[in-house]
């Protein structure tokens, strides 16, 4: 039998490969990346993961934002608006905490099982 923090620590890189993927202008969400993983029940533990990832630069963690749109994730940038400049960096409207034209922007990540 696994032992917990080792099966938490393989799918945190397993998220982690999946944010590297997206490309530079979209976004994807936790569901979304919870689902390619085979795993989609846990939309939850992606987030934890993208919590855990802010030391990690080549992981960006701004591109992942909940089913709607909404930047549920900022609090955990350094900043206040950081998340949303970053997103706007990259030619993403954010009004309100919530991506303008999000399906135009959505990315969806292949199912990896």
């Amino acid at each position: 039998m696994m032992n917990q923090p080792e099966k938490t620590d393989n799918f945190f890189e397993r998220v982690y490969k999946i944010v590297q993927q997206i490309p530079e202008g979209k976004v994807t969400s936790f569901g979304a990346i919870a689902k390619a993983l085979g795993a989609a029940r846990s939309a939850r533990m992606v987030g934890w993961a993208m919590n855990a990832s802010h030391n990690l630069e080549n992981v960006p963690a701004h591109r992942v934002v909940n089913r709607k749109g909404l930047l549920t994730g900022k609090h955990h940038f350094d900043g206040t608006n950081l998340m949303q400049q970053l997103l706007e960096n990259e030619g993403i409207k954010v009004v309100d905490n919530q991506i303008v034209d999000f399906e135009k922007h959505f990315w969806q990540p292949k199912i990896n099982g």
